[in-house]
């Protein structure tokens, strides 16, 4: 009997073997269970005629909203007291988008902390959190599926609200600019505000307190900072000259402020709807954040940018609005401002601090979630005499 031939085995030798990333496989691992959770959170929310009912109901108060809005502005060009009838329609896209970028900004700033505050607070109720944390899925899993499952149904009522507020565009006054800043600055709230109430819910082991502490905290958002903005612009004022003064403390205004407003950044998106500069969106944003850019001028009245060469109150400027000398150069004293707003200056700052408040709340939440490796102060060791 003839014995089978023996495969011989695999030559490997020489040859790498290949690793498997442990980078990925902790990527797929949290991913996946963002995944899950969200999953869950999301059967738990969408299940049944609520979260429809809800909808709908929101997008009737929208739509309601606004034609009371178009109402009562096309009811003024009627009588004749809101001017000529030519900017009548631009004036009633303007006054709904308005409208609806507030109310909805009102409805973010309340809702997304509020979704939130019961995150992990609710867990702990349950006594559900030590289980959750045992299992495979990690604690950043767990806080940013908990995070994202939250605020899906908050950016559910944002999109819904897309086909309402592309009515504008039949007015006409509003560009899609104007529509995407707007938006733009509602996504960055909700992620922000979102991540401040899932902060709250890890700190503490009641819900209760969780959404009382989220709550004052929504409040000195947007009610204590326009409050501190007003005072601090009313303690500074103008001079006999007409320049600004400074506030309590010789400092300006704190404009950081404005940027932790929602109201104050979409009343900034509006300004760029505006043509010109009155009592409007624009003077309630340079009301609250004054600024001095360029040549301090005396008096009141700041001289536009002339087309070319010419002397402004005894300062020589170029084609550019750039102050010179006599021979032609830059002096330090910048350019020379023109009349008008300064726009697009707060929302891009306002996205990008909440972008980087978010970041910071998520990861102390994920330090207060995980019962392991917390970042913990570490003493230095003093020396001892049996140290060699």
């Amino acid at each position: 009997m003839t014995e089978a031939p023996v495969e011989a085995p695999l030559v490997t030798a020489g040859l790498p073997a290949r690793p498997r990333s442990r980078r990925l496989s902790t990527l797929v691992r949290t991913a996946s269970g963002i995944a899950a959770i969200g999953v869950k959170e999301l059967r738990g929310r969408m299940r049944g005629r609520r979260a429809f009912v809800i909808v709908t109901l929101y997008l009737g108060l929208l739509g309601g909203f606004a034609w009371m809005v178009a109402t009562l502005i096309a009811q003024s060009y009627t009588t004749g007291f809101g001017g000529s009838s030519a900017f009548a329609s631009a004036a009633v896209g303007q006054g709904i988008f308005a409208a609806l970028l507030m109310l909805e900004t009102l409805q973010v700033a309340f809702l997304a902390p509020s979704s939130t505050a019961g995150a992990i607070s609710l867990e702990r109720e349950k006594q559900t959190l030590d289980l959750l944390v045992t299992t495979p899925i990690t604690t950043v899993a767990i806080v940013f599926g908990k995070l994202l499952s939250t605020l899906v149904y908050v950016f559910l009522l944002i999109a819904a609200s897309i086909p309402l507020m592309a009515m504008v565009f039949v007015y006409g006054g509003v560009g899609p600019e104007d529509v995407l800043k707007g938006y733009i600055v509602l996504i960055a709230t909700a992620i922000g505000l979102g991540s401040f109430g899932l902060l709250c819910s890890s700190l503490v082991k009641r819900t209760t307190a969780a959404t009382a502490i989220t709550i004052f905290g929504v409040l000195a958002v947007t009610i204590g900072t326009i409050f501190v903005l007003v005072f601090w612009t009313a303690m500074g004022g103008f001079d006999s000259n007409g320049n600004r003064k400074p506030g309590p403390l010789g400092i300006r205004s704190p404009e950081v402020l404005a940027y932790l407003n929602p109201f104050v950044a979409q009343a900034d998106v509006l300004c760029g709807t505006e043509t010109n500069f009155g009592s409007g969106w624009c003077g309630g944003v340079a009301a609250l954040v004054p600024t001095d850019d360029g040549v301090v001028f005396t008096g009141n009245a700041v001289p536009a940018v002339p087309a070319g060469p010419a002397v402004i109150e005894g300062v020589v400027v170029d084609g550019k609005g750039v102050a010179v000398d006599q021979f032609g150069r830059p002096l330090d004293a910048g350019p020379v401002q023109a009349f008008g707003p300064a726009r697009d200056r707060i929302w891009p700052r306002a996205v990008a601090t909440w972008l980087i408040l978010s970041a910071v709340f998520l990861t102390l939440s994920v330090q207060l979630v995980s019962p392991t490796r917390r970042w913990r102060l570490r003493r230095p060791r003093r020396a001892s005499a049996t140290d060699g």
